[in-house]
């Protein structure tokens, strides 16, 4: 499903060249978890932004089902990224004029769904994670764990393979964040979604099938 194959990221800012990824080489596999541990500055977010094509590698190469994605044009990119791939950021970055269930049809506006179908497909996936009850309100008018939740049928409208998340539970309350992370590992196992997830959480890490920890911008086994 995702391969990287001596894949690297250095920033260049003035005189300073900093390595941010190392030569890194990863397979993960169709439906499975994965955690990204590792202390901040590390390089979680930025791998995690080069797998969902939202950031460029300096050096290597990423392959989603076989396919070199960095060999393709921007917007062939762009339409599989709002295709195949879902993100849960820390910070939700939900817009704030639009209603839940505007903020969660917008990916599929985008891929070229009507409205009226966008509205269906929006109103399921809400149901889904328990929003069913909430779908007029703004973002202001949701706790936070709503507003997580908004962002989670965002990312799952299109039906993605692959899950990038980034620290989803970074702004919640304990028990909110548990009730959050339940809903991403179930989705995992119910619709077998490719899930990688970058957290500090080892609770969390521990429920994925797999984790790796990123240092000095190499990968160790976790």
């Amino acid at each position: 499903m995702i391969v990287l194959e001596n894949l690297s990221k250095t920033f260049f800012k003035e005189e300073n060249n900093i390595e941010v990824l190392r030569g890194l080489n990863l397979k993960i596999e169709k439906g499975e978890s994965l955690a990204v541990l590792g202390a901040s500055g590390a390089g979680k977010s930025t791998l995690i932004h080069i797998m969902g094509m939202l950031d460029h590698p300096t050096g290597g190469c990423l392959f989603i089902d076989g396919m070199n994605v960095f060999d393709w044009e921007e917007r062939k990119r762009a339409s599989f990224r709002n295709s195949h791939i879902g993100f849960v950021f820390q910070f939700n970055n939900l817009l704030p004029e639009f209603n839940a269930l505007e903020n969660a049809m917008m990916p599929a506006l985008i891929g070229g769904l009507k409205k009226k179908q966008a509205g269906e497909k929006a109103c399921k996936i809400l149901k889904e994670v328990g929003l069913e009850n909430r779908i007029r309100h703004k973002p202001g008018e949701l706790s936070g764990g709503e507003q997580q939740r908004v962002a989670i049928a965002r990312a799952l409208i299109m039906e993605p393979e692959i899950l990038l998340v980034d620290e989803p539970t970074g702004n919640l309350d304990t028990e909110t964040g548990k009730k959050i992370e339940d809903m991403l590992v179930n989705f995992n196992v119910e619709k077998k979604i490719t899930l990688v997830t970058v957290t500090h959480n080892k609770l969390l890490a521990e429920r994925m099938s797999k984790s790796i920890f990123l240092r000095d911008g190499e990968i160790y086994e976790y």
